[in-house]
């Protein structure tokens, strides 16, 4: 089978959708499918490339011309309504790559929603945020509290107050057209946590759609080469955090808490510097800039324990799963697709977003009783499984493949089972058997993959 895969950033740049795109594109090529990238143009990158197996197509846009529109230049995105350079240069690709599925990632499909008719694929959309009816992604109201809905008297003061009038304007009514459109077109949707779904309105919508987590390589637990950069580290038995250092991951709440610590050990941040990164770290706290990925798991590996203190809905965040993969517990809010992924008191422990007395708290715990984290860190350990490529092809070859009408037929049931599941569930066992072992096979019955 011909899928193509759509995702508007692609290695070298680096990041957990970015990641998760190329471990969905090597597990299909593994099993015999010819796979095909779509992707945005990168500075310095080849605009066709072989990755392993992946014949990766790197395709210009008007909009990324116009570097004034974006706050990173290393980053510019896709827009959330067609872009008239990149909609051609998908009709080439498309010609060319002849998709039997196509597999898009965010706002890039936008652009492939005028070619669907045409290509005579199928369409599959992976949320890995709240793109869909947010037009800032995060589903955070005026970047403080958690949104209570999208409307449009509301959401283009909360835009303006991100982007600016203009952009904000052109964003949130085309991400609003463009929403309406892709509820009726998109033959699935792929939401990467509960709340992804219920928070997007897919819950309440007859559009199909599964819930299904990213997931990690079957060797991601195993070990390259150490960089250089490792050097820098402090002796084994750090505190880690990694990810972007501004206030919607929780950077300043993390400080206040790490503050507050007895005989803490020191605290590691890995991650990017932007505009809302403090300037000032309490003593002890040791910050480093971008690493290679490889060197990332390894000092996960020496690290103690990990913490994700986010105050915004973190979608389905792959530092947890690389955590896991790795041993190690992790603290983290009590909010978005988190409690999917940390079972409290088990793997790790859940705390109130925003709230650095009850993350100190947290982490006092784990520093003070060791034998609970060595029971977490076991409990990890065993619970990434369920989270691997190689479980998820062990799933799909034991469902077999399904055709279309089943396959959407499922889409009801998940319902049902979304109901069951409600946002205060802990249970591990039940979230990974309801959204992983059923939302992975009816995702693999959707794409007929015969694995």
């Amino acid at each position: 089978m011909r899928v193509l895969l759509l995702s508007q950033f692609y290695p070298p740049v680096i990041g957990g959708e970015e990641r998760h795109v190329r471990n969905l594109g090597t597990a299909l090529a593994q099993r015999g499918h010819d796979v095909s990238i779509g992707t945005l143009m990168h500075p310095g990158s080849p605009e066709t490339e072989l990755d392993g197996a992946i014949q990766v197509h790197r395709l210009r846009g008007t909009l990324q011309r116009l570097s004034g529109l974006h706050a990173d230049s290393e980053r510019r995105h896709a827009p959330p309504f067609p872009d008239p350079e990149l909609v051609l240069a998908l009709k080439r690709l498309i010609a060319k790559a002849r998709p039997d599925i196509v597999h898009a990632h965010n706002w890039i499909y936008a652009s492939f929603l005028p070619l669907k008719a045409l290509s005579g694929a199928r369409l599959v959309v992976t949320l890995h945020d709240y793109g869909l009816a947010c037009a800032k992604k995060n589903f955070m109201h005026l970047g403080t509290h958690l949104c209570s809905g999208p409307a449009l008297r509301k959401c283009l003061p909360c835009a303006a107050g991100h982007y600016g009038i203009v952009k904000a304007t052109a964003t949130t009514i085309g991400n609003w057209a463009t929403g309406l459109a892709a509820r009726r077109v998109v033959d699935r949707f792929i939401a990467v946590s509960h709340a992804v779904a219920r928070h997007t309105g897919l819950t309440q919508g007859p559009a199909p759609y599964e819930v299904i987590p990213n997931f990690v390589p079957d060797d991601v637990g195993v070990l390259g080469a150490e960089d250089s950069c490792l050097r820098e580290l402090p002796g084994d038995g750090f505190i880690l955090f990694v990810g972007d250092m501004m206030r919607l991951k929780g950077i300043d709440v993390l400080l206040k808490a790490y503050a507050g610590l007895n005989c803490a050990p020191p605290l590691v941040l890995i991650g990017r510097r932007l505009a809302d990164t403090p300037n000032e770290f309490p003593p002890n706290v040791r910050v480093f800039s971008t690493w290679p990925h490889s060197a990332i798991m390894h000092a996960w590996r020496r690290s103690l324990f990990g913490v994700l203190p986010s105050t915004g809905p973190e979608a389905c965040a792959t530092v947890i799963m690389e955590a896991m993969a790795s041993g190690k517990a992790v603290v983290a809010t009590d909010v978005g697709g988190m409690p999917d992924l940390v079972d409290h008191g088990e793997t790790g422990l859940l705390v109130p977003p925003g709230d650095a007395h009850a993350l100190a708290r947290a982490m006092q715990t784990l520093l003070e009783d060791r034998a609970l984290l060595a029971r977490m860190q076991a409990a990890s350990l065993a619970s990434v499984e369920r989270l691997t490529a190689g479980e998820i092809a062990d799933l799909l070859a034991a469902g077999g493949a399904v055709g279309d009408d089943q396959g959407v037929g499922a889409g009801a049931a998940h319902r049902g089972q979304e109901a069951e599941l409600t946002h205060g569930a802990r249970d591990l066992d039940r979230v990974a058997t309801v959204s992983e072992r059923a939302g992975h096979a009816a995702a693999a019955r959707f794409h007929g993959l015969d694995v």
